[in-house]
């Protein structure tokens, strides 16, 4: 029985990837420019708000840490040893053409916040190919991505470029994320809840939305 479950839940899920393949991104992307939907003009409120699924992330370097970050203490990653955050923007990228989406997000929060210590920046760059996920060349790639020009170290808040290795099916279809071209950007309160969502580029109202929304 546990087998047959498993191969029904296996096919549902390579029928929904192949109803959805590179050119419906590509065509969705030309006709709105990544934005998938409709970003918040407000913080969503407390009682509304859902979870954000947890994932692992690894740093250039090598340190792992379980994101977001919501507890003090998380033994099975290096993340015990940053503190809680009233608040964390993570910015999700799966392809490198939405960097400058991602950037648009958040650079103005960076610069906004540089001075606080209770929010946590988070650029996550997922890498679903297998190959890319084997060890030897995990390792390889990661010394690669190591940042040659880092941000301004006299700045509190920093930008934090982490990467996830493997199979994100079910972690996108928890967020419901089907255009891989675009760039995904939450703000998430110290409980690990989703208050507030943007996609694609940020325009100046919308970018105005979040920072005003977090203040």
């Amino acid at each position: 029985m546990g087998n047959k479950e498993a191969i029904e839940k296996e096919r549902a899920r390579l029928k929904d990837e192949m109803n959805r393949g590179y050119f419906a991104d590509i065509a969705e992307l030309k006709k709105h420019g990544g934005k998938i939907g409709m970003t918040n003009k407000i913080i969503i409120p407390a009682v509304e708000a859902v979870k954000f699924p947890a994932f692992e992330a690894t740093y250039s370097d090598g340190r792992t840490l379980t994101l977001p970050i919501t507890t003090a203490a998380n033994s099975a990653s290096d993340s015990s040893n940053l503190a809680i955050p009233k608040a964390s923007l993570i910015c999700l990228l799966f392809r490198a053409n939405s960097q400058a989406m991602v950037d648009s997000w958040s650079m103005p929060f960076l610069d906004a916040f540089r001075n606080s210590k209770d929010v946590q920046l988070f650029e996550v760059c997922f890498i679903e190919l297998r190959l890319l996920s084997l060890k030897p060349i995990k390792w390889m790639l990661l010394r690669t991505m190591r940042k040659s020009t880092p941000d301004r170290k006299d700045n509190l808040l920093q930008r934090q470029i982490v990467y996830s290795f493997g199979d994100q099916y079910y972690f996108r279809k928890e967020l419901k994320i089907l255009n891989l071209l675009t760039g995904y950007i939450f703000l998430i309160d110290k409980f690990g809840r989703i208050r507030w969502q943007g996609f694609g580029q940020a325009t100046l109202e919308e970018s105005s939305s979040l920072l005003l929304g977090e203040k």
